[in-house]
């Protein structure tokens, strides 16, 4: 019995490591590699972006970024037309998690890098979309109005779960969106917000361009029912429903989602959601391969106690 259930677990373990290398069978080259460099990085230990990103309400956030970022026609024209999430989700979440990952725990050279790479790939990301007036608009996934917004909704979706379900952030909320202006920055976003005030008045400058349509229902369909492992289903339901849950009220309503309610009655979310987050952080070990690369990197420059670096 004991043999069939260190099976089951390991098993499951490498389920939910595959989910997010794209069923790599070992840790990602890539992660490995951020232990080279010769600078501490944009980021270090006791730094907003660190404590957000190493810790699992990313889980939630991407979901909820996900959903936020359907919102704009523009941005979802880009997927629509250009991306093969359906044929091979694990591939985008794993580009889009490097990317993450090398931006907060790289060197600066390689954050630069990872960004400039993808500024090139958004190079043929073009068509054209349909405005909320009426008017055809062209669109590059480079334009810069939705480089801004694709920052906005994720700055919104990572500080707004980890303050739901996640532990304290050094320097408060506005020290993440500082932090992570930076990312805006390598993006070529001109004036990233840098208090959670001047975030909330960016994003509330995009409410009239938003909109719920067919292809909007279509990939919230997707991102609710993902092709996941058996064994990971029932986590993600809750996941996803915690993503849900702390939507800001105007874009759930947008999406048409609502709370996880009985009746009338809310459902409770946090502790359930909690719970998801802590087996996932049992089964994944804490850090992460990236933050051990950087601390490994920081500690190989001597600059392990160092402040982290911005600009």
């Amino acid at each position: 019995m004991e043999n069939i259930l260190d099976s089951t677990v390991g098993r499951w373990r490498r389920e939910l490591r595959g989910t997010f290398s794209n069923n790599s069978p070992t840790v990602p080259q890539w992660e490995l590699d951020l232990e080279k460099g010769d600078d501490g990085g944009y980021f270090g230990p006791g730094s907003a972006a660190w404590a957000v990103h190493g810790s699992m309400t990313t889980l939630v956030a991407g979901i909820q970024s996900l959903l936020i970022q359907a919102l704009h026609p523009g941005a979802l024209a880009g997927v629509h037309d250009h991306s093969n999430y359906r044929a091979d989700p694990l591939g985008r979440l794993a580009g889009t998690i490097r990317w993450i990952f090398t931006v907060s725990y790289g060197d600066t050279a390689a954050a630069r890098a990872a960004s400039e790479k993808v500024l090139r790939i958004h190079e043929y990301i073009r068509g054209s979309y349909t405005t909320n007036a009426g008017a055809e608009r062209p669109y590059t996934a480079n334009d810069p109005d939705l480089l801004r917004w694709v920052h906005l909704a994720f700055t919104q979706a990572f500080l707004g779960t980890h303050r739901a379900f996640g532990s304290s952030i050094p320097g408060g909320a506005d020290a993440y969106v500082a932090d992570w202006a930076v990312a805006g920055a390598l993006m070529r976003v001109d004036n990233p917000p840098t208090t959670v005030a001047e975030m909330e008045a960016q994003l509330a400058a995009f409410l009239p361009e938003l909109r719920h349509d067919e292809r909007v229902a279509e990939t919230i369909a997707f991102i609710k029912d993902p092709p996941l492992p058996r064994s990971q289903q029932a986590g993600y339901k809750v996941l996803f429903a915690a993503a849900v849950a702390s939507l800001p009220p105007d874009y759930r309503e947008l999406l048409r989602l609502a709370a996880p309610s009985l009746g009338p009655v809310p459902l409770p979310v946090t502790v359930p959601a909690k719970a998801v987050l802590g087996v996932v952080r049992w089964s994944l070990g804490s850090p992460g391969p990236s933050e051990a690369a950087a601390r490994a990197r920081r500690m190989r420059l001597g600059v392990e106690a160092a402040p982290s670096k911005r600009g």
